[in-house]
Parts: structure tokens; C-alpha cells; sequence
């Protein structure tokens, strides 16, 4: 006797066929453009990583932290066949680094510049998690717009949050969308937690991959000050109609700098920037990723009770 016909049950069997090819055409696309790195430091072989293929010529993306203290890369192909690599340019405030491998007509990814992520979204991570090569695992986005400190303490903005389990050697490989297009690049995860994995998103490893590409490092607008977050009593806010609620207290002005130049002194309370609330140190870092160089800069700050205004001509950071 022939069991009795379950539209449910087929429904769900096509949505699981249709999640499934989904996850094998990302797989396919993509899968042939991630590698496994080896990294040798001075005593051996030191780690290992993953990275993903971005052009035929053998550049790839990869973390600042798998490479940081390599004196040898090899990269290992999905075929097999092994190639030496070296570091094209590395950007420690991103965690990210181009690599280029030997190798002519090799198979790469394509990198959204403008991945368009919703939360709920399927995502899957390619990488060489604790040295099982070529392993893949499935998730959602969680959330974006997460936020995380790099290794030298500037905030990585844009971070995608998503549950493709992450393990050990899955850092700096790619995240990637439905349509098999990276949409970013592997980087932490959480050890004490289940299903939380974080990614930088793949505008970010864009725009750091041209800057390395075309210059060798990223170059970024230097005040030539050090300061820290200040909030504001909420009186002066009122009494000074502020659109912000925290400032950035100048801490030091390096001689000769920029900020010297323009007359911008220790205990001076930076509120603004270029047209702009800044709300902090990060907002001021953003700023200066993305200022024309030679351009002027606008500052607004406080000294004592009273408003006054800088323009200051930031300088590439070395």
C-alpha cells in the first residue's frame, strides 16, 4: 500500500533541495579560489590560515594576523599543488593582507563591493579549519554593523556577525553569499561561544585591497595629536546647543605636526570634524580614512567654555 501523499512533507524536501544547491553552487564558484597557508616563522612552521584567490595572477586576501610574523609562505591550491607566496601589503588596522602567490590563468572570487547583507541572510564560509582543507560550513547573518578592535586598537567598523561554525585556520578565508560572491572575510570567533563568528565585510577588504594593490599600505590622514574619549556634562550640551555628547581631549600635539601648525593645544575638546559630529576617537579615525590628501580639514573644539575652530591640512600617516 503506497503511503498516502504529504504536500508538507514535499515542500519541505524541496526547500531542504533548494538550500542544498544553494550551498553546492556557492561551493563550486568559489571553493576552487580558496588556499591554505602555511606559515613558517623562525623556529618551523609557526601556523596556518586560509586565504581566498581575488585576481588570476595569484593575489589573494588574508588576515594581517595570519601573516604578521611569517619569514616564509607557502600556499596550498585546492588541487593540491603548493606555491611559494609573499606578503604584497599588510593593514593591521583591518586585519587584512594581499598576498601575492606564483601563478598564471588561477581560479578567484569575486569580491562585492557592495555586499547589501540582511540579517537572516545564508552565508557560507570556506577554509582550512584546523588543517582539514577545503571544509565548508553553512550560517546565517546575524547581525551588521558589529563592531571589534583590531591588534593595534582601531576599531574595525561594518563587521559582519554570522553562525557558519568557525574554527582555528578558517581566518582569512571567505564568507560568501547565495550568488557565491565574497562578501567577507573571516576573522574572529568567539571561543567560549556557540554559532558566532565574525567576518570583515567585503567593502572594507575592497577599498584595503586597492589602497595595498596600488600602494603598499593604506594611507590614512595623521593630525599629528594623541587624545582620548571625553564625555560632556550634559549643561554645557545645552548651553553650547552640541550635537554631540562626547569629545575627544587632545592629549599631546607632536611638534611640527599638522595640528601644531594650526594652533590646536593639550586639553582642547575636539567636538567635530569636516562638517561633522565626530562622537569620539573612532569617528575622528573614520574621518581620516576617507579625507582627500592635501585636503583641509575643519576642526571644532572647546577650550574652556568657549567654541573655536582649526583648519588643519592632515598628513598621510607613515
Amino acid at each position: 500500500m503506497r503511503a498516502p501523499f504529504d504536500a508538507g512533507q514535499s515542500a519541505d524536501l524541496a526547500a531542504l533541495d533548494a538550500y542544498s544547491q544553494t550551498v553546492i553552487s556557492a561551493v563550486e564558484k568559489t571553493g576552487p579560489a580558496v588556499v591554505s597557508i602555511a606559515v613558517e616563522g623562525a623556529r618551523g612552521r609557526q601556523g596556518e590560515g586560509s586565504g581566498v584567490l581575488v585576481t588570476p595572477d595569484g593575489y589573494l586576501l588574508t588576515n594581517e594576523h595570519v601573516v604578521r610574523r611569517a619569514q616564509g609562505l607557502t600556499v596550498t591550491f585546492v588541487d593540491g599543488h603548493r606555491a611559494p607566496a609573499e606578503v604584497h601589503g599588510r593593514d593591521a588596522a583591518t586585519d587584512l593582507a594581499v598576498l601575492r602567490a606564483r601563478g598564471n590563468d588561477l581560479p578567484y572570487a569575486s569580491i562585492a563591493e557592495q555586499p547589501g547583507l540582511r540579517p537572516g541572510q545564508l552565508v557560507v564560509a570556506i577554509g582550512n579549519p584546523l588543517g582539514f582543507e577545503a571544509t565548508v560550513t553553512a550560517g546565517v547573518v546575524s547581525a551588521l554593523g558589529r563592531a571589534m578592535r583590531s591588534r593595534d586598537g582601531r576599531l574595525i567598523e561594518g563587521i559582519v556577525q554570522h553562525t557558519a561554525p568557525l574554527n582555528p585556520g578558517n581566518s582569512g578565508g571567505p564568507l560568501t553569499d547565495s550568488a557565491s560572491r565574497v562578501v567577507g572575510i573571516n576573522t574572529a570567533i568567539i571561543a567560549s561561544a556557540q554559532g558566532i563568528g565574525f567576518a570583515v565585510p567585503s567593502s572594507t577588504a575592497h577599498w584595503v585591497f586597492t589602497e595595498l594593490l596600488a600602494h603598499g599600505r593604506v594611507r590614512r590622514g595623521y593630525l599629528g595629536i594623541a587624545g582620548r574619549d571625553r564625555p560632556l556634562d550634559r549643561r554645557l550640551v545645552r548651553a553650547l546647543e552640541l550635537h554631540t555628547s562626547v569629545a575627544i581631549e587632545v592629549m599631546k600635539v607632536d611638534s611640527g605636526g599638522p595640528a601644531s601648525a594650526a594652533d590646536l593645544r593639550i586639553g582642547d575638546l575636539i567636538i567635530g570634524a569636516g562638517g561633522e559630529a565626530l562622537g569620539g576617537l573612532d569617528g575622528l579615525h573614520r574621518l581620516l580614512s576617507r579625507w582627500p590628501e592635501g585636503g583641509p580639514l575643519l576642526i571644532e573644539a572647546l577650550r574652556g567654555r568657549n567654541r573655536i575652530t582649526a583648519q588643519i591640512v592632515p598628513r598621510e600617516s607613515a
